[in-house]
């Protein structure tokens, strides 16, 4: 990341103070304190960017000076680092920040005459005093319906898209292989749970397997040598009774057990290299085709009107509520290993709590999706760890109605600061899984970076 430090001699020392402090965090304070050292770091390096670039170089020593001895105070102790970041930063990024809300309401005032455009007077102006009386609530509200939240008929569209695809895709495996157990194949996800965000432009399209309960068993995660509580794994059972072959599935046996990869290869080869897709193409009046390349089975549909929608080929074990997806690009480099979907737990775990007290949970995750879609530095969050935020916070004794919506945002903001502080967000259902594992200690200091800001401006993410 290039910060430009002006012309005094000090600064380049203290950027590489900055570095090397960074770079042995790790070593004094553990993961945990040097994800929040990192925050903390970056915030003050960018607010003495932002100094330096308004005033004389005397007056950046000046601020530099003063913020190293606050950002000296905050990481003299890792059991203080918390409560003195929040009070260091907030200060800070309260000064730098005041001036950019009005800058979200009304234009920017050039600072010079010659650079000034003349303004069309057809074009409609909002009236001040309407912008300014604008509340967080009424922003988020207008955020959902016009940034969020997704047309009837654009989803309708999309859904019936998908379908379309869902019925030939099932009508040629039926044909070329009559003798494969499968179930009914539907879709699925958040296309068709009204969770979807921004664009309909992803769906599922679910594959059942049909196992013999008496020559399969599921075993959980935990009790597997994996020891990963998401990573499952199905077992041929009774061979001595049932040799091998007496079971469709067999033929995908690798060391006792049925093998994700080995199905995936060959629905691949059986739908995906084999299906004609141009005359497909031609039926629906849009082009289909597959993505080739990766594990994953995937289907890209570009109709004449609308965005370019793609649908994952999932095939799914189920057994009571138990969803177990054949996803290698989560279980690898395992080959028998298959995923456990908490989605479906999750999903109805919110629908159930916004039924029982007319709750605004599912319109809460749909805008933090939408705000970490738009915001560049809030992506690497997905829908998983939004959903268990969220349900986290449900268990907490508070108001869910319609009009607290901007108190749940705000505290759904805090809450997220204290989890990237850790490191940690557990899963709802499996407090051993980590939803934040896989996101970099870069990707921490920038989210953490953008929700302090958020917590003195909220409007910041709803750009």
């Amino acid at each position: 990341m290039d910060f430009r430090w002006g012309r005094s001699r000090g600064e380049e020392g203290i950027a590489v103070v900055i570095n090397f402090l960074l770079a042995n965090a790790r070593l004094v304070l553990g993961v945990g304190g040097a994800a929040v050292l990192g925050i903390a770091t970056l915030a003050v390096k960018r607010l003495i960017e932002r100094a330096g670039r308004a005033a004389e170089d005397e007056k950046v020593e000046q601020k530099m000076s003063e913020s190293w001895e606050e950002l000296g105070l905050v990481s003299a102790s890792p059991k203080s680092i918390r409560k003195g970041l929040e009070s260091v930063v907030m200060k800070h990024v309260a000064k730098a920040t005041k001036p950019q809300k009005a800058d979200l309401c009304q234009p920017q005032q050039q600072k010079s005459s010659l650079n000034e455009k003349p303004v069309n007077a057809a074009e409609p102006q909002r009236p001040k005093s309407l912008q300014l009386s604008l509340t967080l609530q009424d922003r988020l509200q207008q955020y959902y319906s016009t940034r969020a939240a997704l047309a009837p008929e654009v989803v309708h569209r999309a859904e019936s898209l998908a379908l379309d695809i869902c019925i030939e895709v099932q009508g040629f495996l039926h044909s070329t292989n009559p003798d494969m157990p499968l179930g009914e194949m539907s879709l699925g996800g958040s296309l068709l749970d009204d969770l979807q965000v921004v664009r309909a432009d992803h769906a599922c399209l679910l594959v059942p397997l049909q196992l013999e309960p008496s020559l399969w068993r599921l075993i959980p995660g935990e009790e597997t040598l994996l020891t990963h509580p998401l990573h499952w794994m199905v077992r041929r059972v009774n061979l001595e009774y049932f040799p091998r072959g007496r079971s469709y599935w067999d033929r995908f046996l690798v060391g006792g057990y049925l093998s994700c990869r080995a199905l995936v290869s060959m629905l691949s080869k059986a739908v995906m290299e084999t299906m004609n897709w141009p005359s497909l193409s031609s039926t629906l009046d849009c082009l289909v085709r597959p993505v080739l390349g990766g594990d994953e089975l995937k289907l890209e549909i570009r109709p004449e009107r609308g965005d370019t929608l793609f649908i994952s080929v999932v095939p799914v074990l189920r057994e009571a509520d138990v969803v177990l997806t054949a996803q290698v690009a989560l279980t690898q480099p395992w080959e028998s290993a298959w995923h456990l979907s908490l989605y479906p737990w999750e999903t109805q775990r919110l629908t159930q709590l916004d039924s029982a007290d007319q709750g605004v949970r599912r319109a809460l995750l749909k805008t933090l999706k939408a705000v970490c879609r738009h915001c560049p530095a809030l992506r690497p969050l997905t829908a998983a760890p939004l959903a268990n935020l969220i349900l986290h916070l449900s268990d907490k004794d508070v108001d869910w109605s319609e009009g607290c919506l901007s108190g749940r945002f705000q505290q759904c903001v805090w809450e997220l600061i204290g989890y990237l502080e850790q490191g940690v967000l557990p899963s709802y259902f499996k407090p051993s899984v980590n939803m934040l594992n896989g996101v970099t200690e870069e990707e921490v200091d920038e989210m953490g970076f953008m929700l302090y800001c958020a917590v003195s401006e909220p409007d910041i993410l709803l750009i």
